[in-house]
């Protein structure tokens, strides 16, 4: 089968990289296509994937409209001539090219439609499929719910292994407390009006934190002055192992925040898309893995820091926590391997029996 990836985000990379891999392996012919976003194109080289640069990716909403225009007709293009057959990712660009020509459209999405409406609006009715994780409910009979989170496509046991190697290359000493904090930028289209932490908070955040061990920031863009001796600067291919061995995550970022939450590591996050996204809501209420503030909650968002460092064992009831989770969950890879190489029967086996999903743990 010919078969396309899109690239829409770095953490994109992260989702699919498993699949691509292993759907290669299988000897599909597969495609993977990328914005111009430095850091995803990084993590691609890093990971060995060739790709195809399909165009510069603004932050402008008016801009942002005309570049969707560019990237449908390249990707277009690259579709008739690769003879795709099938598309797979989270960007809106698969589902509009799809109604273009014979190549059918799996979309990715584990936002709830009220946090991206524009994508629910010009991107859900031109997809074939939409796979959603199995807590968001979609009022399009398009989807396919999941009993996993995109989280779980990488950072499953199944695939990931955390690398202690990385405590060595951030000059960590094996024990020694430290902290990761993430401050967003807050681009992407669904996060117009949005907030995270004030510059104060952050101020406030990393004076705290470092009276009890290393702290180390990472940013969507360019980090502030003052920030920068505290910058992360291990290889991002090693994110997620530092991340694992943490003591805690702190930011404003939503997909960190899982991603820490589902690999055992406390995570507290603070902003205006707090209690509002159904993902985030599940780790918290049901597993309890994370915690979230609005920004105007900052006496509580300090006080709930301030509760878990005073807790004792707190790694060791995190990954407790954290195994009720992956026995709950299915393992969202090989899931997706199955879905697509089986597409479209495996649709309509999913819509038929949709406990069929849990052979894949």
């Amino acid at each position: 089968m010919n078969i396309l990836i899109d690239i829409n985000h770095p953490a994109h990379v992260h989702l699919l990289r498993n699949v691509y891999f292993l759907l290669s392996e299988r000897g599909h012919d597969v495609q993977v296509v990328v914005k111009e976003i430095p850091s995803a194109m990084r993590l691609l080289d890093l990971y060995g994937i060739p790709y195809i640069n399909i165009g510069k990716k603004d932050d402008a909403l008016m801009k942002k409209g005309v570049d969707q225009l560019v990237y449908d007709r390249r990707l277009l293009k690259l579709v008739r001539k690769k003879h795709i057959d099938l598309g797979v990712g989270s960007s809106i660009n698969i589902a509009h090219v799809s109604r273009l020509c014979r190549m059918k459209s799996i979309i990715l999405d584990d936002d709830d439609d009220e946090a991206e409406p524009l994508f629910v609006k010009f991107g859900h009715p031109f997809a074939d499929t939409i796979l959603t994780p199995s807590v968001i409910r979609r009022k399009s009979s398009k989807t396919v719910y999941v009993d996993s989170y995109h989280e779980l496509a990488y950072l499953h046991p199944n695939h990931f292994d955390p690398d202690p190697s990385v405590l060595c290359d951030a000059g960590i000493e094996g024990g020694e407390p430290y902290f990761i904090l993430r401050f967003n930028a807050f681009k992407a289209h669904h996060d117009i009006g949005a907030e995270g932490l004030s510059i104060e908070n952050k101020r406030l955040l990393v004076e705290r934190l470092s009276a009890y061990g290393k702290v180390f920031i990472t940013t969507e863009r360019n980090i502030d002055d003052e920030f920068k001796p505290y910058q992360l600067s291990v290889s991002p291919d090693k994110a997620h192992s530092l991340m694992f061995y943490a003591t805690m995550f702190v930011g404003d970022s939503q997909t960190m925040i899982s991603e820490a939450a589902v690999l055992g590591t406390p995570a507290v996050k603070c902003n205006s898309f707090a209690g509002r996204l159904s993902v985030p809501n599940e780790l918290e209420q049901r597993y309890g893995l994370c915690y979230s503030f609005l920004p105007e909650q900052q006496e509580a968002f300090f006080s709930k820091i301030e509760e878990l460092l005073g807790m004792p064992d707190l790694k060791e009831e995190w990954q407790r926590r954290r195994r009720r989770l992956f026995s709950e969950k299915i393992d969202y890879t090989s899931f997706l391997v199955w879905f697509v190489e089986n597409y479209p029967e495996s649709g309509k086996i999913m819509k038929e029996n949709p406990e069929f999903q849990y052979r894949f743990k």
